[in-house]
């Protein structure tokens, strides 16, 4: 790519941004005339500057990257659509109680409990099986399974459930998990199945999969996640502490969404089998990461990333 052309992209994508960028200084200073003054371009640039392209050349900035005008991040507070101005009819409202009416139902449709979500990746499992039934959990893989049962259950907390992926290598891991958490009731799903969720930037030259591929778990993951991450329903009023034992594709797009951070980058996150992911949700729909892919519990031997 040539200079200029550099930084003519350079200038398109400030100029999407809250810098306002109107041109840019080149190395190569400008001719000089026989009586020595400098040479008028007739572009109408200054001299030794190039201009701004413009706005039609621009690529357009990707979705996530719009920011509404004033600096310092943005945060959409009904990520999840359950925040209470969201949960009720406005336009119905009691002529005598006006605003109290509202105030109250308002009230009613708050979040009052912090849902506590962990998001395990299955263990090591045998990679050179076929088809599903034959990925069965390799020998380690039991052991890493029995190491994050043994951890899950030290932290003292009292589980709700264990919401599992339906592939063979997310329910073996999920039965010897659950054998350290007697009495957690386990649920099996087809959402949480591995897959594509959306072609990651930037793009790796090892996996590529087929559009169609992207097309349809990228719906089915966007699913989960809409199905399964959100703050607590109104009525909840207890904490609650829930396990999802299922895969590191879905894993690092449920994380990516779940801050609201580019999801297209979820591949630049690596994770061990076995290992802990804990995302907190609030009454707010703040959402917090306590951890992310903790395998400190394992020994060294142990760990594995396959």
């Amino acid at each position: 790519m040539s200079f200029r052309r550099a930084l003519a992209l350079a200038a398109c994508g400030l100029a999407g941004g809250s810098v306002l960028f109107s041109a840019v200084g080149v190395g190569k200073q400008p001719a000089r005339g026989a009586g020595g003054d400098a040479e008028t371009r007739s572009s109408g640039a200054a001299p030794g500057l190039l201009p701004l392209p413009p706005a039609a050349s621009c690529p357009a900035a990707p979705g996530w990257a719009e920011r509404p005008a004033g600096g310092g991040g943005y945060w959409d507070s009904n990520w999840d659509r359950r925040e209470p101005l969201a949960l009720i009819n406005r336009k119905k409202k009691n002529e005598e109680t006006g605003e109290e009416e509202l105030a109250s139902r308002l009230d009613h449709c708050k979040a009052k409990a912090t849902r506590h979500i962990f998001l395990i990746r299955h263990s090591q499992y045998n990679v050179d099986g076929r088809i599903d039934k034959d990925r069965i959990l390799t020998q380690l893989g039991r052991e890493q399974a029995e190491l994050t049962g043994r951890r899950l259950a030290s932290l003292g907390l009292k589980f709700d459930t264990i919401i599992h992926s339906s592939m063979t290598r997310a329910t073996e891991t999920t039965d010897i998990i659950s054998k350290h958490l007697p009495g957690v009731k386990k649920i099996s799903t087809d959402l949480l199945r591995e897959g594509a969720p959306i072609e990651p930037v930037p793009p790796v030259s090892h996996w590529k999969p087929e559009a169609v591929q992207y097309y349809e778990d990228g719906a089915r993951i966007e699913a989960a996640f809409r199905n399964y991450i959100h703050r607590a329903d109104a009525k909840q009023e207890e904490d609650s502490y829930e396990i999802y034992v299922c895969h590191a594709n879905v894993i690092r797009y449920i994380v990516c969404r779940a801050l609201q951070f580019p999801p297209e980058g979820w591949l630049r996150m690596s994770l061990n089998n076995g290992s802990i992911t804990h995302l907190v949700i609030r009454p707010s729909g703040r959402v917090a990461l306590r951890t992310l892919g903790d395998t400190g519990f394992m020994p060294p031997d142990k760990i594995t990333r396959t």
